[in-house]
């Protein structure tokens, strides 16, 4: 099977989460580029190419935090699935709440996936790698390239 590597951005705000994420994605075998932004707003201006994003790459993934400061990952699920352009580009929401109603909300708003962040190292790491296993080699993307 032909796996080629995928861009993926991660919108969260909190260090450990982050370390944790890119430690997931070093263990893997194919080398997907995993690119992070903080907030909600640098969320939308990373995916318009927007100011210090005019050069950014089309992620292939976002995994995307609902807790963020400036615009929650709700609102910009919403953006991105409401954006003819970025509507593509599958979102898995990564998040500690286990709220029916932020679940509920997540796939109203067209979420590809949601998945709560475990609270065990190991565990956060397995989880993270079975995303990403799962969008390199079981699902079918689109292209890389494409103009965002």
């Amino acid at each position: 099977m032909d796996v080629r590597p995928i861009d993926v951005l991660l919108v969260e705000d909190d260090q450990a989460d982050i370390l944790l994420t890119k430690e997931a994605f070093d263990l893997n075998k194919v080398r997907n580029r995993l690119n992070v932004v903080n907030d909600g707003e640098q969320a939308l201006a990373y995916l318009r190419g927007e100011g210090d994003y005019r050069d950014a790459t089309r992620p292939d993934l976002i995994l995307l935090d609902l807790n963020l400061p400036r615009m929650s990952g709700s609102e910009v699920l919403r953006e991105v699935k409401d954006d003819p352009v970025l509507r593509t580009i599958p979102v898995v929401i990564l998040t500690t709440s286990e709220a029916e109603e932020d679940i509920l909300r997540s796939y109203r708003l067209h979420a590809n996936a949601y998945v709560s962040k475990p609270v065990d190292f190991e565990q956060f790491i397995r989880v993270v790698r079975q995303i990403d296993n799962f969008f390199v080699t079981v699902v079918k993307l689109p292209t890389s390239g494409q103009p965002m």
